[in-house]
């Protein structure tokens, strides 16, 4: 394996002959040497090593430079062979625990205002789930063909408005035959086989509705990207208030906030001039709008009506 990798390294750099014949090379760096030493200068051939002889075939005007190639792979674990400033300084982290083990977490309670909120248990079967993409693209797929509002129409032959009679004669005339004006050939004529008033939903069970939520918060948790605030209560209703509090939080492009019942007025009108803020009630989390949010930010209250609904028994 490794001869024929070496060979095939050596072909796509050159003659193979050039680099497999070291006497001939030998011979051959020492004349081009002696022929360029005025254009190069003096070389001493004997303090070229092995490893960096060069090779130097005079074509015409011009020189073509060939190196001898190593093939040995080196590694960090080889004593002197990397120096210590090229390696990396970074200690390499590693997670303490395993997503997706059904494991209880702890996380810290705050505010708008950065103080200690005390902490707060996610429950394991809810916020620390397997994460598996196909169940969040058929999830995904089954609310954006829900939300469809399925209103578009066309209009038949028979619903287009226009006379009904024949435009002219069958036979004798030198056109095409035709019956009717309304054909979708004319103008103003009908559509065929255009679309109709209908309802783009699909059928999706609702263990797997309710499972692509748990992965979606799990994913999120995973993370690092969910947040658990005390409350969202905001002193005033102004939009600054709230571009100071996103602008503190470090990678925060788009947040989505989560209340556990009505969402406060104030926080209403402090964010709806922003594009990259958005407020829902508990009710309304679903799966596509946590995937296009990068940050999750939940309530206490949001939190424990979640969990509670994902125990909720499902209604056959």
């Amino acid at each position: 394996m490794a001869l024929s990798l070496s060979k095939k390294l050596l072909r796509s750099l050159g003659s193979f002959s050039a680099f497999c014949c070291y006497e001939s090379s030998k011979v051959m760096i020492g004349r081009s040497f002696e022929a360029s030493s005025g254009f190069f200068g003096s070389v001493a051939f004997n303090n070229l090593s092995a490893l960096e002889s060069s090779t130097f075939c005079k074509v015409g005007k011009s020189f073509q430079l060939g190196r001898c190639i190593s093939t040995s792979i080196l590694t960090p674990q080889a004593e002197g062979v990397f120096p210590p400033e090229l390696l990396s300084k970074k200690s390499v982290l590693t997670p303490d625990r395993t997503p997706g083990c059904y494991e209880d977490l702890i996380i810290p309670v705050t505010n708008f205002h950065n103080e200690d909120k005390g902490f707060m248990v996610l429950s394991g079967d809810v916020f620390d789930v397997p994460i598996r993409k196909d169940i969040v693209h058929r999830v995904v797929r089954w609310q954006l063909a829900k939300r469809q509002q399925g209103t578009h129409s066309t209009k038949t032959l028979s619903e287009v408005s226009g006379t009904g009679k024949k435009p002219y004669r069958q036979k004798g005339t030198g056109k095409a035959r035709h019956g009717t004006l309304r054909g979708p050939q004319f103008r103003h004529g009908c559509a065929m086989h255009g679309p109709k008033p209908r309802s783009h939903a699909i059928k999706l069970q609702k263990k797997v509705r309710r499972l692509g939520l748990k992965i979606a918060l799990s994913a999120r948790t995973a993370e690092g990207k969910l947040l658990v605030f005390e409350d969202l209560e905001v002193p005033t209703h102004k939009t600054k208030n709230i571009v100071n509090y996103v602008s503190e939080m470090d990678g925060t492009k788009k947040i989505l906030l989560v209340d556990g019942g009505p969402i406060n007025e104030k926080l209403k009108l402090a964010t709806q001039n922003l594009h990259y803020v958005n407020v829902l009630p508990s009710i309304g989390l679903n799966v596509y709008s946590i995937l296009l949010h990068d940050t999750l930010l939940m309530t206490r209250d949001a939190v424990n009506r979640i969990v509670e609904r994902m125990h909720t028994p499902i209604n056959r």
